[in-house]
């Protein structure tokens, strides 16, 4: 999350598909100084409650300031967010990219006319507390939304690498997750729209660029003429040849297409690290999350992924506490990292979202669900470890970031001597292990 916004600037929480959203609406801020906008997250009630806090303490260090909140957490949760008094206007997901939202009279609140208040403004209305201005909600269905529209983005401020949003939304329903009433129905960028877009990152410069999407695997499906993930990596590896990396976001393993992994072997620019949508390895688990893989299929994907590109590594995503989880269901996700050689692990203790079908299912006890999230954790640090270790004597090209901290091409944190520039690629003698960063010699 950025600490210190600018006048007119964006706090991103979230995803990268946020991130790349927040840097379009900063096109879309440059005349207004007067806002600070908060790019919220909805994937967790952590996230939500970091979001609301985020707000009270942007108003309280500069109160004369409109604050305005957007994000997957102002599109589930809009009139809980209008009915905070620091909040100014609540914007929807759908919306948060028009030009006209952002224009002076649309949040100007001595403009409004509450006859035309949508029923979540005036439900927000009735459960603020006295005194001080109503917010707004500036939203629609997202369910109604059948495109992306963003404008172009230039570059990422503080980033040393370029984020493209190829794809938004998702036509599934795990049953733990709130986010596709936050961004809708897949659908999906054209690919020309696409390689322009990447293109244009890197004629700025570029030498990184990255494919976001809340479902990215479904991307193409519904286009007028259906195109895999995998043949838009081949036509951007193709088209943008001056590109040096291309790394894709989180992904369905059960979604990867043939030309995927034909790419992943025979692609060099194509970064061998992928993040994984795995969620448990237990299946009985698997189908009450109404996931559309069992844990033979995350076993036999990273197994062939491994064969195709040998210096591969994953990520993936795992919930711990999962409603009905007994300790031997867990087990099957605590082996699951070793079982598939995940090195960057993201745990999560269940967070129970109103209105899924998962917040009604026999809780897990909170206290079990705590531990079991930090034993998770500890196997993600220890694989980690081992991962990092095993660089150690290998010169690897990084790509440099601010704050002194470089990235292989398998995502590992480097940190090389002196102080190079961001935004290059280099070679790095790697000397050892700090923590979760290796340490480096500029070779």
């Amino acid at each position: 999350m950025s600490r210190d916004p600018a006048p007119g600037k964006v706090v991103t929480f979230g995803c990268r598909l946020n991130i790349h959203e927040s840097e379009a609406m900063k096109a879309l801020l440059r005349d207004r100084d007067d806002l600070t906008v908060v790019n919220s997250c909805a994937v967790t009630a952590e996230a939500v409650r970091q979001a609301r806090q985020a707000i009270r303490r942007l108003k309280r260090e500069d109160p004369a300031r409109q604050i305005v909140v957007t994000g997957c957490a102002a599109q589930t949760e809009a009139e809980r967010f209008a009915a905070m008094e620091e909040v100014s206007l609540v914007v929807g997901n759908a919306e948060k990219l028009k030009p006209e939202t952002w224009q002076a009279e649309t949040w100007r609140p001595e403009t409004w006319q509450p006859e035309t208040w949508q029923p979540e403004t005036r439900q927000a209305e009735a459960s603020r507390p006295p005194g001080g201005p109503i917010a707004r909600i500036l939203s629609s269905d997202i369910m109604a939304a059948r495109t992306i529209a963003l404008p172009e983005i230039g570059g990422f401020e503080a980033r040393a690498r370029g984020f493209v949003q190829v794809q938004n939304g998702c036509d599934h329903r795990c049953t733990f997750c709130i986010i596709p009433f936050g961004r809708g129905n897949s659908r999906s960028l054209a690919p020309e729209t696409v390689i322009a877009q990447v293109r244009r990152l890197v004629e700025a410069g570029y030498k990184e660029v990255v494919l976001t999407g809340v479902d990215l695997t479904s991307y193409g499906a519904d286009l007028p003429a259906p195109l895999p993930l995998g043949r838009l990596v081949r036509r951007i590896l193709s088209e943008v040849a001056d590109l040096p990396r291309l790394r894709l976001s989180s992904i369905d393993s059960v979604e990867a297409d043939a030309d995927l992994l034909r790419a992943l072997a025979e692609e060099e620019r194509l970064m061998p690290h992928l993040h994984l949508s795995l969620q448990s390895g237990d299946d009985l688990i698997l189908k009450r999350m109404k996931r559309r893989h069992a844990r033979a299929d995350a076993l036999s994907f990273c197994a062939e992924a491994r064969r195709l590109r040998p210096d591969i590594v994953f990520g993936a995503d795992l919930i711990a506490g999962f409603p009905t989880e007994d300790e031997a269901m867990f087990a099957r996700s605590l082996d699951l990292v070793e079982a598939c050689g995940i090195v960057y692990l993201h745990a999560f203790p269940f967070s129970p979202r109103p209105g899924t079908p998962a917040s009604r299912m026999p809780p897990v006890d909170g206290a079990a669900i705590r531990e079991r999230a930090a034993r998770l954790r500890e196997s993600g640090e220890r694989a980690l470890e081992r991962f990092l270790d095993g660089q150690i004597g290998r010169t690897l090209p990084i790509l440099t970031e601010r704050g002194g901290i470089g990235r292989t091409a398998q995502f590992a944190p480097v940190r090389p001597d002196g102080t190079p520039a961001p935004g290059v690629i280099l070679p790095a003698r790697i000397t050892g292990r700090r923590g979760r960063e290796l340490t480096a010699l500029a070779a």
